[in-house]
């Protein structure tokens, strides 16, 4: 048995879909099951809560083999200990008492760098994977830089005025990874569970790109101009807390991208495992392009 936290998330959602075509018994934990697809719910478990909440994870990981992990967004949340491992403290218990053998967590790049204490979210992110690793489970972080994915959070101005925003320098080049392939990794692991002890297994996307290149390759593939551009960092401050973000998940971010812009993503050796294969270009022809034109 498998069990997949939230498996409505974008990440989440692709490694339930995996595992389910890999033929695997699976479990999942969703506030709201009735936003998952009905042929789905035929084909699984469902406990329905909070991973935050002993009693949930608790049913939840009884008797299963091994768990994906990821906590929710919560960007309201009054501190980053309450997002990450305030957070998963009840799960820990609960893998112990349960007695869950493996678990495949979601983090970030950074570990070992002079900026992984001042990272923001990242530094949180390594909290919580250190209180995992000290139940003695065996566990892999799945250490990411900044997805692709995050784009879709500007369709409309890609779309509307042709131009995409963030913080830090437009000619700064960093791995960028695409989250299919980060739930192709994640389900991997939880299906082919020959390996043991703690560790963490990085996510790199095929190569390294600025925010310059990837304005070149979306006006490619969208057959119109494109422009990245820089914001001010407290600048981006503003916007966040405009949005109604907490002061607390306003300054892990900016701390996590201030430490992204002094290289925190560009430390892990780019190796054959752990380069993935969808290139930014590919993504943008499946993913961006219908999002922003409407057209599948």
């Amino acid at each position: 048995m498998i069990v997949v936290t939230t498996p409505t998330g974008s990440i989440g959602r692709q490694v339930l879909a995996r595992l389910l075509h890999a033929g695997e018994p699976v479990r999942v934990i969703a506030r709201d099951p009735s936003r998952l697809p009905e042929e789905t719910l035929a084909r699984i478990e469902v406990v329905q809560g909070s991973h935050g909440e002993a009693d949930v994870v608790e049913r939840a990981f009884d008797g299963a083999d091994a768990v994906f992990w990821l906590p929710p967004p919560n960007p309201h949340a009054e501190s980053l200990n309450a997002v990450y491992a305030g957070f998963a403290r009840p799960a820990c218990e609960a893998f112990k008492m349960c007695g869950v053998g493996h678990v495949v967590g979601i983090s970030a790049l950074g570990r070992g760098t002079p900026m992984a204490d001042r990272a923001g979210l990242v530094t949180a992110s390594l909290a919580m994977d250190d209180l995992i690793a000290g139940t003695g489970v065996n566990y892999r972080a799945l250490t990411m830089p900044s997805f692709m994915d995050n784009l879709l959070r500007q369709v409309a101005s890609i779309r509307d005025r042709g131009e995409f925003f963030s913080p830090g320098r437009g000619d700064r080049k960093a791995p960028v990874c695409a989250t299919r392939d980060i739930a192709a990794v994640a389900a991997d692991l939880l299906v082919n569970r020959g390996w043991s002890g703690q560790g963490h297994r990085a996510v790199l996307g095929p190569e390294d790109l600025s925010p310059n290149d990837m304005a070149r390759i979306m006006a490619e593939v969208l057959g119109r101009p494109i422009v990245h551009r820089a914001v001010p960092i407290e600048a981006f401050k503003a916007q966040l807390s405009a949005a109604g973000l907490s002061p607390a998940f306003v300054e892990g971010y900016a701390d996590m991208m201030t430490a992204k812009a002094e290289g925190l993503d560009n430390a892990e050796p780019r190796t054959a495992e752990n380069t993935t294969p969808t290139t930014f270009r590919q993504w943008c022809e499946d993913v961006l392009r219908p999002a922003v034109t409407g057209r599948a």
